[in-house]
């Protein structure tokens, strides 16, 4: 008979994987002696110690520790496929939703996403985790993601993409730069002028593949991984950028104006959609999330997504 509950193991994993049981408090919002109290209960039903306690280091696995968390994470994933499962016989919406979004513009998309869906679907848990395109890629196909946010841009044939909107390219410029009043320009138009390259893996490609195929090569002056700083290097002169993603006012992080300006020529736009493993579109919570979000768009709801007309810029 089993003596334990799934609330014990979810705290036992916690701590497992934090090794501190103030963050693992933390992490699972509640007390720490709720947590001493359940790992003290479950060791003394499973009959084995289960952390090492060290006061200065905090808690560190035991042997049998280490090989019942991994049984545990496998018994709460099960768990939750459980209530998964019910939730879609029943056709409601309900649950934890894992949710991935590009770096590039998680920022200005998720959280009012994530905000209007947990309105509409009350019973639903999301926890968002902002990544790469490769590590995307990876954690959907180790299930540590459900579904995710991103472009279309060198996808895997084991996953499927499904579309939410087109984005045009943009190159973006301090308020002074010689190029930031023109209504549109062309790669060679950029060549002459130094280059903040955002630098995230396969995204890149795509920036600089602009160059490329027109024969010609930017001169990059500086790279980062992050679109605020990226913003912020440019309004502060170090250079131009080019991105997809527009926030809805023309401001870099530190204040600064910036120059939003139509590239054009042979420039494709990019897909922004939905990404999952084929089969994942089976479950009620991801079909409604992946309706959401079209929703969403058609409406004008998700910031950073929605095109403004050509040439315009913020004051």
């Amino acid at each position: 008979m089993l003596r334990f509950t799934l609330r014990q193991l979810e705290y036992f994993v916690a701590v497992g994987e934090s090794g501190s049981i103030a963050l693992a408090a933390a992490k699972v919002n509640v007390s720490s002696p709720s947590i001493s109290a359940a790992i003290n209960q479950l060791e003394k039903e499973l009959g084995l110690p289960l952390f090492v306690r060290q006061h200065a280091q905090g808690l560190s696995l035991t042997l049998a520790g280490r090989q019942l968390m991994t049984q545990a994470q496998r018994v709460l994933s099960d768990a939750e496929q459980l209530v998964d499962l019910a939730g879609d016989i029943a056709g409601s919406v309900r649950g934890p939703l894992a949710l991935g979004c590009l770096l590039t513009f998680a920022q200005v998309v998720v959280p009012a996403l994530r905000a209007s869906f947990e309105r509409l679907y009350p019973d639903v848990r999301i926890g968002q985790t902002e990544l790469n395109q490769s590590e995307i890629f990876s954690k959907l196909r180790r299930a540590e993601i459900d579904v995710a946010l991103t472009y279309d841009l060198d996808l895997p044939a084991d996953l499927r993409f499904q579309t939410i909107t087109s984005l045009p390219p943009y190159a973006i410029f301090d308020a002074g730069h010689p190029l930031a009043t023109r209504g549109s320009v062309e790669v060679a138009d950029l060549v002459p002028y130094p280059m903040v390259l955002l630098d995230l893996p396969i995204s890149s490609d795509y920036f600089l593949a602009f160059f490329s195929r027109a024969g010609l090569k930017p001169n990059i002056a500086e790279r980062t991984r992050d679109f605020a700083v990226m913003r912020s290097l440019v309004a502060n002169g170090f250079g131009y950028s080019i991105a997809n993603v527009r926030p809805l006012n023309d401001l870099a992080p530190d204040g600064k104006p910036l120059r939003f300006v139509p590239l054009s020529g042979q420039v494709r736009p990019i897909n922004v959609g939905i990404l999952t493993t084929p089969d994942a579109a089976n479950a009620n919570i991801i079909r409604a999330f992946i309706d959401h979000c079209r929703t969403a768009h058609a409406a004008g709801q998700i910031p950073g997504l929605s095109l403004k007309p050509v040439g315009e810029n913020a004051p």
